[in-house]
C-alpha cells in the first residue's frame, strides 16, 4: 500500500480542478444549466425558501452537474475509443445523455414542488 503523501493529494485537487475547467470550457449544456441554477437561487432568495427546501435544490442541482460531467467525461472516452461511427458508441453516448435528462427533470419536478406554492401565494 502507497504512503500518504500530502504532495499527492495536492496534485489530485490540481487535476480534479482541470477536469472542471475542461467541463466547463468544453460543454456548451452546463452553461445553460448554470443560468437556470443562478435563476433558481435568486427566486429561493426572493421566496425566502426554508433550509430543506435550500437543501433540496442544491442537492438536485448538484446531481444535474454531476450527471452532465460524466456524461462529458463518457463522450471524451468514446469519442477517443470508437472514434469511428460504432451503433454500440452511440447507444452508450446516448444512454449517457438520458441520465442527464433524467436528473434535470427531477430537478425541474423538485423545483415544481417547491416553488408552486410560493407562486400561488405571490400572484
Amino acid at each position: 500500500m502507497e504512503k500518504f503523501s500530502v504532495e499527492k493529494r495536492i496534485k489530485s485537487f490540481g487535476y480534479a480542478w482541470r477536469g472542471i475547467e475542461i467541463f466547463l470550457k468544453t460543454t456548451h449544456n452546463v452553461w445553460l444549466h448554470v443560468l437556470i441554477f443562478i435563476v433558481v437561487v435568486l427566486a429561493g432568495f426572493y421566496f425566502n425558501i426554508t433550509q430543506i427546501e435550500w437543501f433540496a435544490i442544491i442537492l438536485s442541482a448538484g446531481a444535474v452537474f454531476v450527471a452532465e460531467a460524466f456524461n462529458t467525461a463518457i463522450e471524451i472516452d468514446i469519442d477517443l475509443t470508437s472514434p469511428d461511427f460504432h451503433p454500440r458508441a452511440k447507444d452508450t453516448k446516448d444512454v449517457a445523455a438520458g441520465a442527464v435528462l433524467i436528473s434535470a427533470l427531477t430537478a425541474i419536478v423538485i423545483g415544481v414542488i417547491i416553488f408552486y406554492p410560493y407562486l400561488c401565494t405571490f400572484v
